[in-house]
Order: C-alpha cells, then sequence, then structure tokens
C-alpha cells in the first residue's frame, strides 16, 4: 500500500486521492499570494517528527525571517515543534556566493544528515536566476530530484508560475504531482480555485476546486458534481409522506412529499414563499422531527419577526435558523458547511430561501446546475426532505420555469402567483409538478394570516384523489 502525506486538510487529501504519495516531488505553483507558502507550511506542521523532521529552506524570493514572521497567527504552528520537528535553512545566501552547486550540496547535506521526511524550497523557481542558462537549471533540478529520491524524501517546490509558464517548464516535466493555485477576481470578489495537474501513481478528483485561506490554513472544498456515495434508499421507517403543515395542499400533491424529496416553490415577491418554508420547517417540530431554514434573504432580526408573526417561537431548538448574506458566501464552502449541520442536528427537514439568491454567489450558471444537483441527490440519500424558494418576475402570470434551468431538478413544482379580482388581489396556489404521486392540477386561492396560509376551501381539498 502506497503511503501518504496528509496536508492538515481532510477535504484536499480527498482530492488528492487520499494525500500526495511518499515520496515524491510535488509542485506547488501558483501567482504570489496564491497561498503556496501557507500550505507549504501545512504540510510541514502536519507531518512533523522529531526522527524524520520537515526541512523548510528559504531561496531568493522572501528572507527566512520574513517566511518564519507570520507563523504564529496560523492555529497549526506549533512553535514548540520549531527547531526540532521542523527546522528552518536559508539557502539564498549560499547559493549567491558559490551558485547552484553550492545549493545542490547544502540541500543534499541537511538532507542526509536531518533524515528529513520532507524538504521544502520555497521557491525553487527563484533559483533559475542563479544558474548560467536553461539548461543548466534543469541540470540542477534533476540532480536534485535523483539525490533526493535516493534518500526515500518527500519534496515540495514552490514556484511563481501561471498556467501559460507552468505547462513548458522543467519543474512540471521533473515533479511527480503539481498542484496549481489560482487567485481570480470577480466583480468586489476573490475567488480562490486550485486543480491537480498531475499526480502519479494515483488517482484523484479533476476540475477546479475552490479552496480558502484564514487563520486556521489552507482549507480546500471538492468540486460538487456528483450526488454523494449513498445507495439512494431510505430508511423504511421513514418512508410515511411528510405534510406540508398547510390544510390542503398536502392533497394536492398527492398526499404530502416523499420522503428525501425536493420541492421548488416558485413565486413574486411577497407572494408566500417564506411562510410556505417557514410552515414546512416548523410543522416539523410537531412530528418530532428537526427542520433547518436557512434563508439569504432575511437577517436574523426580520426571520425572527416574521416567525413570531406567524405564531412560531424562533428560539425552538428543533428548527436550526441560518442567516447569511449571498454577498459573502462562497458557494462550494457553504454546501460543506451546510452538510456538516445537517448531520450534527440530524435535520429531516431542509428549506433553502432562496434559489435565486444563492445563484448570485456563483457565477458560473453550469456550475451552479451541478451544485444543485449534488446538494439536492445527497439530501435525497440520507431522506432529507427539501423545500426550495425560486423567486420570479411575473406577478399576474408565469410562461413557464425552464428558463430557470433547475425546476428539471425537482420532485414536486408549486407555483404561487397574484390574480386580480375586480380592485381586490388575491394570492392563488397551483401545483404544477409531483413526481411519483398524482396531483390536483387547478389553482386555489389562499390567503397569509397570522396563523400561516390558510387555502379557500374550493374545491374539496380535505380528501385526497
Amino acid at each position: 500500500m502506497k503511503q501518504r502525506l496528509a496536508s492538515g486538510c481532510e477535504r484536499l487529501d480527498t482530492i488528492l486521492g487520499g494525500g500526495l504519495i511518499d515520496p515524491s516531488i510535488t509542485l506547488l505553483a501558483g501567482a504570489p499570494g496564491s497561498g503556496k507558502t501557507v500550505l507549504a507550511q501545512q504540510y510541514a506542521f502536519a507531518n512533523a517528527d522529531p526522527a524524520r523532521p520537515v526541512v523548510y529552506f528559504s531561496t531568493l524570493t522572501e528572507p527566512l525571517t520574513k517566511i518564519t514572521q507570520f507563523l504564529d497567527g496560523l492555529a497549526f504552528c506549533a512553535p514548540d515543534r520549531i527547531g526540532t520537528s521542523v527546522l528552518f535553512e536559508d539557502l539564498g545566501d549560499v547559493v549567491t556566493e558559490g551558485g547552484l552547486n553550492a545549493g545542490l550540496a547544502r540541500l543534499a547535506e541537511v538532507a542526509t544528515r536531518t533524515r528529513c521526511g520532507i524538504l521544502v524550497v520555497d521557491s525553487i523557481k527563484a533559483l533559475r536566476y542563479a544558474a548560467l542558462d536553461q539548461a543548466a537549471y534543469t541540470r540542477f533540478l534533476y540532480e536534485l530530484a535523483g539525490r533526493l529520491s535516493a534518500l526515500a524524501t518527500s519534496t515540495l517546490w514552490l514556484a511563481e508560475y501561471d498556467s501559460a509558464e507552468l505547462a513548458s517548464s522543467a519543474e512540471f516535466t521533473i515533479a511527480d504531482a503539481t498542484i496549481a493555485l489560482s487567485t481570480q477576481a470577480t466583480g468586489q470578489r476573490t475567488n480562490r480555485a486550485l486543480q491537480v495537474l498531475k499526480l502519479r501513481g494515483s488517482t484523484f478528483l479533476p476540475g477546479w476546486h475552490t479552496y480558502r485561506i484564514s487563520e486556521d490554513g489552507l482549507d480546500a472544498f471538492p468540486r460538487l458534481s456528483d450526488p454523494g456515495d449513498g445507495d439512494g434508499t431510505v430508511d423504511p421507517a421513514s418512508t410515511a409522506r411528510a405534510s406540508s403543515g398547510i390544510l390542503g395542499l398536502d392533497a394536492m400533491l398527492g398526499g404530502g412529499f416523499w420522503p428525501g424529496s425536493s420541492t421548488i416553490v416558485a413565486g413574486p415577491p411577497g407572494s408566500g414563499k417564506t411562510v410556505i418554508g417557514l410552515h414546512f420547517a416548523f410543522h416539523g417540530t410537531e412530528l418530532g422531527q428537526h427542520s433547518t431554514f436557512t434563508t439569504l434573504q432575511e437577517n436574523p432580526l426580520q426571520l425572527n419577526r416574521a416567525i413570531r408573526s406567524l405564531g412560531w417561537d424562533p428560539r425552538s431548538e428543533a428548527v436550526a435558523l441560518r442567516c447569511e448574506s449571498p454577498n459573502d458566501i462562497y458557494i462550494d464552502q457553504w454546501f460543506y458547511d451546510l452538510l456538516d449541520s445537517l448531520t450534527a442536528s440530524q435535520t429531516r427537514r431542509l428549506v433553502i430561501d432562496s434559489l435565486t439568491d444563492l445563484a448570485a454567489a456563483c457565477d458560473d450558471d453550469q456550475r451552479f446546475n451541478e451544485f444543485l444537483h449534488s446538494l439536492l441527490g445527497r439530501c435525497s440519500q440520507v431522506g432529507i426532505t427539501t423545500l426550495l424558494t425560486l423567486e420570479i418576475p411575473d406577478l399576474y402570470g408565469q410562461a413557464g420555469l425552464s428558463g430557470t434551468g433547475i425546476s428539471h431538478l425537482s420532485d414536486n413544482v408549486i407555483l404561487l402567483q397574484y390574480q386580480r379580482t375586480g380592485a381586490r388581489i388575491d394570492r392563488a396556489l397551483t401545483v404544477l409538478k409531483t413526481r411519483a404521486s398524482p396531483n390536483l392540477p387547478y389553482t386555489t386561492a389562499f390567503e397569509v394570516t397570522g396563523s400561516g396560509i390558510v387555502m379557500d376551501g374550493r374545491p374539496d381539498l380535505s380528501v385526497a384523489p
């Protein structure tokens, strides 16, 4: 079985098929500020061992004191390991005075003497400027790779390459693994993404994966495109229909929601989408089920006020309330935070209010559809019944929902509209779609009262067809 190096981030190790192979040569490539040094230091402390220490070499880009200066602000830094399990060395002066040959000798001597498990060179590309020409630099890299491989030492090479330069670089050719880190600005937002370009001897998750850098280090979020690893079955004890909590609506849905199903409630502003979501969430508490209501439209004060106005208690421990701004979230990170919360709370009912705001946090429509497919698939596999609201622009009629590109992913679609009756404007509801259930395909009026939604009772909805 291949030995693996832990990164200190479980999700990054997942992207890497279990972690970097040990020993191997890994190239961390990216523009300045992309997080290469943070990730390398994270690897260093995650694998610190006095018997086989990590040796971190600075070269010609930053002095050693600057590299170590900001370590104290990182949660993974363990000061008591510095000097014993994690050793910092300066290669810059050696190369400046003696050239690449002296640098090679120094690297080999330290690796042999310390029997280090990992050797980091930050930055390897900077040493190119100490070479007489490209051929000399390439020979240096080959010789260094050979000596470290003979010592069974894993190596991290850090290099300031963009995508165009990286493909033709000698480091890329020699390295066993290459991770490209990228930082892109979208409007006022900065998005970070990494990609594994190669990983010899191992599978890995392809594509771009977002990551964040904080005081905890680098945290990665594997690209969401699959519905998870479940078998698609739901606990037989949980196959009873999930009631909406609204008298009459369950009959229109053919008896309520199937457990693990997803429902889109679409309608114009003020039509009652959030109220239906609250009905669904708080009705679960009456059945002993835990619910999660996450909103990207209202702040905690607004949401609590709305809940109290409908006669429910926002302090209920059975309903987890999450209020976030679409301007502050990154969709992949938001997804993993939500999954962790659903698991911890054993949620059976999930409301997302709204898809419109969530889509605003993703600048790629195809990427958003992949995300939604994965979210609904994972919820379905564990029996979480999901209700999602969607804002549409038309107040008095809707030609179709296909333009949203997401209605086909849901099991049920409920459309809310306004209807003119003389000088009066009424709210109306239509069940457009119910998967694996009969439904009553007509429109009925409803009111939003202090007790929530009240259907008008025409026709008789007290008995399901």
